[in-house]
This record gives structure tokens, C-alpha cells and sequence, in this order.
């Protein structure tokens, strides 16, 4: 326990070092700066990666051992390629295969975790997931029946593994997928595979809202609010960490919506239930499939054997969020959170009672694609810029090619609007993205209601251009837009509406 807080105690330190002076971290002479890319498509999600380095070589030799890993990794474990090993092997029945290592070590890890959280993780959760996704189809509740079969298919014995041999025997005809903590463990090897191709300072690598860090950084990691689900949404809280990982885990982005209520899509296997009553769950851990695989249990198990099983694992801590909103922080977590104060409630009075939401959805497009650069922007009546509410690029001398906004606004540009801080969140669908506007400036001043209007402009390095714009009567009624891109951008949904009393 002395080394785990002694641990704790050094990276409270080296927070409050980054937190008197986070431009450091970002450029300095003797470890670089950090450069940075976003994807799309990647494990079914986007991915950001940032490596700090003095090289944009070393960088490119990582990023792109990084996409080599997943790629390897991709096609040995996943559940949707008919093509992968783990595909091929579940077509086999009651026979001895030898399998790769990493097949093996993910089998095994599923049995481990199995025992540890009492059943809560289970592979064969999906043959619960099939009989609640055909309810969403028809909006009508499974059956006891229905449910009482998936869960006897669930809990039979899938598999029996044998060390000495590395084979795998696939025993049941039950539906399996690699979820909850296998994307954890690809993410760790990437970003292994990333420092050691590369021989950078430091790594960071963001897939879908689980993040792997390397190397000698510290890192601010913003935790979604499950209650404001927008990319530029306050934070529930947010912490400071070094090397490790952090998992987040949650209902709020994907799930079955049945006769008007929402249900999980985290299934309890033992019982066939969704697992509603934990809202979120954010882990620590020294290894991201620890992370991972915490995280997602936590959703299933209560409060009180959640906080069980991590007093077993050394070095993990966590923040559980209830439906009720009741928190659960694990006793170190204090030492990485950031304590910020909210200056909203000083002028709730004069703030809007409604916000523009904005929806947008990017083209598709094959493999890893790097994510176009953007920017999304307000302007008033006279056609004056208030707020940028998005800016994306990764280098400054892409910004240019956002051509309209930095006609307008370029000159005044000192840094990206975007925070450079890691956002960890239950994981979204690769391509979209949900933002919002509250009214307020890029000051922070809450603006007059009245006439404004919404601009995206969406840009490919060589690629496609999408500039869309929107006129809203932000006043007291609801409206609602739907924009079609050509190139970059698919639809977008623009919402001006009353705000969730949850933001």
C-alpha cells in the first residue's frame, strides 16, 4: 500500500507542476512538442493519437506502428471479419487448435475475469445483447422465457484452453464477441508498439474514449458528463495522470430504445438484465486491460463489489457514477482529480434556456481515415464571428485551408480553441459527433437572443471541401435543421432547444 501511495503522491506532484505551467508541455526544447493526429474507423470508433518528440519523423515511425498493430491485432481477434482467426476458430467445434498467442491470451484473459467479477464479464454476453436488439426491432420487452434461455446459453462453458499446446477447443454453439476489455488490450499493444518503433519521449493514444499513456508525460484528461453527451461539453471532472490507463465505460451513447425507455447495452449475463443502474465508470489502472475490463464490469456489479474487487488490484482507482447520480471514488482518486470552479451559476439567471445542438456526421470512408479538418463557427447579424465552438487541425499550417474561417477569423487565431486536454467517454460510433452551443462568446459573455448563424466548414487534405451554414432564430421556439454535405460531411442535425436541466 506504501508504494501505491507513494506512487499517487509523485503524480500529484508532477499535476501540480503541469497545472502552474501546461504550455511546457507542449513545447519544449528538449522533448519536443506534441503532434498530433485523429482517425476515423478505427475499431469501430475514432482515435486520437499524440506523440511528444522532437521529430516529425519519430512521429509518422509511430503513428504508423501504431495502425500496424491494430491492424495485426484487428484480424486475429475480431468478431464482425469473417476473415479474422478468432472468426475462423469459431466455426471449428470440439477440436483441438493451435491458435496465436495473442488469441490465447485474450481467451484466457476472458476466463480470468469471468472468475474475478463473479460472471459480471462474460464473452457470450452477446447472445443476451441478440435477444434485447430483435426487442428494439419489434418495441416490445423480451419475455422471461426468452431471457431465462439466453442466459443458460451465456453461462455454459465456451471453451477449454491448453497452455502447454497453445490450443483452444471451441465447445458451445453460443453467439461470442471480443468486447469490454479487448479494445483495452489492443490499445496497449499499439502504443507499445508505437514507442518502440519510434524511441519518442511520450505517447498518448485515445481510442473511442479509452486512452494508454507512455513515456514521461503527465496528461489532462477531461471525463465526459454522461448527463451532457457533446464534445464540447463541461466536464464531469477532470484529472491529471502519467503513464497507465484510463477506461470510461457507460449506457449513455449506445443502447435499445423499447417502448420510449432506454436500456443499455451493457447486459448483465447472470441475469439477462441491461444494466441500468450505474451511469458511468471511469478507471486507473497500471495496464489498460485492467482499465477496460473494470470499467465495464463496473456497470454490472453494485457499488459496494465494484469497490471490492478494486481493493484487490494494486494501483487501480475509479469514479462510479450512479443512475441517482450518487459518486464512488476510490480512496486516491482525489490525488489525480483537479478541483475547477464553476462560474456558471454566478449569472444562471441571465443565461439562455436554450442551446443549439449540433449533430454532424462525416462521410465514411475506407480503413483508417484521418479525420478532415474543421471549423464550426457563430457568427451575428452583421456577420461578425462570437464564438468558434470547434477548431480541428494538427498542424497550423493546416488551418489555412479552413479558407472561410480564417478569412474571417485567422489573423486573430493564437491557439487552437480545441483543448489539448484527452477526453475519456463511453465509446461513440466513428464519425459522429455531437457539439453544443450555450450562447455565451468566446469570452465567455452570454450574447443577446436573436438572429445567429451556424457555419461548418469541413476540409480533407487532399480531399473533398464542405462549407454549410445555418440561420437560427435563437429566441423561445424550438427549431430544427437538417444540412447535407457533398463531400466531407454526411448530414447535419442542428437543434435549437430548451437545455437538459442535466448539462
Amino acid at each position: 500500500m506504501k508504494k501505491i501511495l507513494t506512487a499517487f503522491l509523485s503524480l500529484a506532484v508532477l499535476a501540480a507542476m503541469a497545472t502552474k505551467a501546461p504550455e511546457t508541455r507542449f513545447k519544449n526544447k528538449k522533448n519536443g512538442a506534441f503532434l498530433v493526429s485523429n482517425y476515423e474507423n478505427v475499431l469501430g470508433t475514432s482515435m486520437e493519437i499524440k506523440v511528444l518528440t522532437n521529430s516529425e519523423k519519430k512521429a509518422a515511425l509511430a503513428e504508423t506502428a501504431a495502425l500496424a498493430e491494430i491492424t495485426r491485432l484487428s484480424n486475429i481477434l475480431s468478431g464482425y471479419d469473417k476473415s479474422s482467426e478468432f472468426s475462423k476458430w469459431m466455426q471449428t467445434k470440439n477440436k483441438a487448435i493451435t491458435v496465436s498467442k495473442d488469441l490465447f491470451q485474450v481467451l484466457s484473459l476472458y476466463e480470468q475475469w469471468r472468475t474475478k467479477t463473479s460472471g459480471a464479464l462474460n464473452a457470450s454476453a452477446e447472445a443476451i445483447n441478440q435477444v434485447w436488439k430483435q426487442a428494439a426491432t419489434t418495441s416490445t420487452l423480451p419475455n422471461s422465457a426468452q431471457l431465462e434461455k439466453a442466459v443458460a446459453v451465456a453461462n455454459q462453458q465456451h471453451w477449454q484452453l491448453d497452455a502447454a499446446q497453445q490450443t483452444a477447443t471451441h465447445l458451445s454453439n453460443s453467439a461470442l464477441k471480443f468486447n469490454s476489455f479487448t479494445k483495452s488490450y489492443i490499445i496497449e499493444a499499439a502504443a507499445n508498439a508505437a514507442m518502440k518503433a519510434a524511441n519518442v519521449t511520450g505517447l498518448i493514444l485515445n481510442i473511442g474514449g479509452d486512452i494508454v499513456i507512455k513515456g514521461h508525460v503527465v496528461e489532462t484528461v477531461n471525463i465526459a458528463d454522461p448527463k451532457s453527451d457533446a464534445e464540447n461539453a463541461n466536464p464531469m471532472t477532470t484529472i491529471q495522470v502519467g503513464a497507465g490507463a484510463i477506461a470510461t465505460s457507460g449506457n449513455y451513447r449506445r443502447g435499445e430504445m423499447i417502448a420510449g425507455q432506454w436500456y443499455s447495452h451493457i447486459v448483465d449475463p447472470r441475469n439477462g438484465q441491461p444494466a441500468n443502474q450505474v451511469l458511468s465508470t471511469t478507471v486507473l489502472a497500471p495496464n489498460a486491460t485492467d482499465a477496460g475490463a473494470l470499467a465495464t464490469a463496473f456497470n454490472v456489479l453494485t457499488p459496494a463489489e465494484s469497490m471490492a474487487l478494486a481493493a484487490t488490484m494494486p494501483g487501480v482507482e475509479y469514479l462510479i457514477v450512479t443512475r441517482t447520480g450518487e459518486k464512488f471514488a476510490s480512496a486516491h482518486w482525489k490525488d489525480v482529480e483537479i478541483t475547477t470552479e464553476n462560474t456558471d451559476a454566478v449569472n444562471a439567471e441571465k443565461e439562455w434556456k436554450n442551446e443549439v445542438v449540433i449533430n454532424l456526421e462525416l462521410m465514411k470512408q475506407a480503413g483508417f481515415a484521418k479525420r478532415p479538418f474543421a471549423a464550426i463557427w457563430v457568427e451575428d447579424a452583421e456577420k461578425k464571428t462570437v464564438k468558434t465552438i470547434a477548431l480541428w487541425y494538427n498542424k497550423p499550417r493546416w488551418v489555412p485551408d479552413m479558407r472561410e474561417w480564417y478569412r474571417k477569423n485567422g489573423e486573430t487565431m493564437k491557439a487552437n480553441p480545441t483543448s489539448f486536454s484527452s477526453i475519456t467517454s463511453a465509446t461513440r460510433s466513428a464519425g459522429k459527433y455531437t457539439l453544443k452551443w450555450d450562447g455565451k462568446d468566446d469570452a465567455g459573455n452570454i450574447l443577446p437572443a436573436g438572429n445567429y448563424t451556424i457555419y461548418m466548414e469541413v476540409v480533407r487534405e487532399h480531399g473533398g471541401y464542405d462549407l454549410l451554414h445555418q440561420d437560427v432564430e435563437c429566441k423561445k421556439k424550438d427549431q430544427s435543421f437538417t444540412l447535407q454535405g457533398s463531400k466531407e460531411v454526411s448530414t447535419v442535425l442542428i437543434e435549437y432547444k430548451k437545455k437538459s436541466t442535466d448539462n
